[in-house]
Formats: structure tokens, C-alpha cells, sequence
């Protein structure tokens, strides 16, 4: 029986786990933008941490996959943190709280909130581009088309600054 959002949503008892950036890593070049290099020690997070992370944003704010994979590697004491696991989760967290609302649950995570590097707009949250739009204009933020994709005017000036 196929899992729901909700079920993938939970942690693995195999993570977190530092391992050292190898360049075969899926996560190499995203990870190495960011500023690690190989041999630097990079987490893998549970889903909660991402969550937790997420959760912290208020109304009026934005964050990114970027900031957050920061935060992360900050509180593992490691260079950085694999943006694809986060990625994932961020999008499986957008996922099962549409899902739980289909069930009349609450899940209380303004995914919305969390964009892609630059501000980007995510195409995977549930509904697509056009639903992740419609969401942050109901909190005051402009969004713009940029080619094929959307993103928030001035998103830097809203960034949350994590501790």
C-alpha cells in the first residue's frame, strides 16, 4: 500500500547522518554552490528538523531551501547540509498538509513561506506555481514572472534571519 504525505513525512531512524562530500553525491553542486567542498562533513536531517525549521517563519516572511540547509548545517556543527533530502522534505511537508486539510486535520506549516534558491516559486508544492502565487499574494508579497517561472519581487528584503 502506497504511503501518504503524512506517513513520509516522519523521521528515519537512519538520520540524521554526516558523511563527507564526495562529488558523486546527487546534492555536489547545489552543496557546492553553497560553499562546501569535498571532504567537508555534510548532514542528512530528519524531516522534523526541516519542519521545524519551516515552522519558524511568521506571516510577512520568507525563507529559502538555502537558508534553511544553513541553519541545519549550523546546528550539526558540519559546512552544509544535503539541499536534495531538504528539498524533498520541504515538498513532502507542503504535500501532507494539503492533504491532512482534505482529511480536516491541521498541520501548521506555512510552506508557502519556503521558496527555491533566488526566490523562485516551488512547482512541486501541491497546485503548482499558480496555487504557491496565490498563497503568498494573500501575504503581501509580489509576485513576478521571470521567463518559465514565478518568483517574489524583492524576496531578500522579506528573508528571516535565523539565529
Amino acid at each position: 500500500m502506497k504511503k501518504t504525505w503524512q506517513e513520509k513525512l516522519r523521521d528515519k531512524a537512519s538520520l540524521p547522518k554526516v558523511l563527507r562530500l564526495e562529488k558523486r553525491f546527487p546534492c555536489y553542486n547545489a552543496v557546492h554552490k553553497m560553499g562546501a567542498e569535498v571532504g567537508d562533513e555534510v548532514v542528512l536531517v530528519n524531516p522534523s528538523e526541516v519542519v521545524e525549521i519551516m515552522k519558524q517563519v511568521p506571516k510577512g516572511r520568507l525563507t529559502t531551501i538555502v537558508e534553511i540547509c544553513k541553519k541545519i548545517a549550523k546546528q550539526h556543527h558540519v559546512e552544509a547540509c544535503c539541499s536534495l533530502t531538504t528539498g524533498i522534505f520541504i515538498m513532502t511537508a507542503a504535500n501532507a498538509v494539503e492533504e491532512a486539510k482534505r482529511e480536516g486535520k491541521s498541520l501548521n506549516i506555512p510552506y508557502w513561506r519556503t521558496l527555491k534558491a533566488d526566490g523562485f516559486l516551488n512547482p512541486k508544492y501541491p497546485g503548482g506555481q499558480e496555487a504557491h502565487k496565490k498563497l503568498l499574494e494573500q501575504e503581501g508579497h509580489r509576485v513576478i514572472q521571470k521567463g518559465k517561472n514565478l518568483l517574489v519581487q524583492d524576496f531578500r528584503e522579506h528573508l528571516l534571519q535565523f539565529a
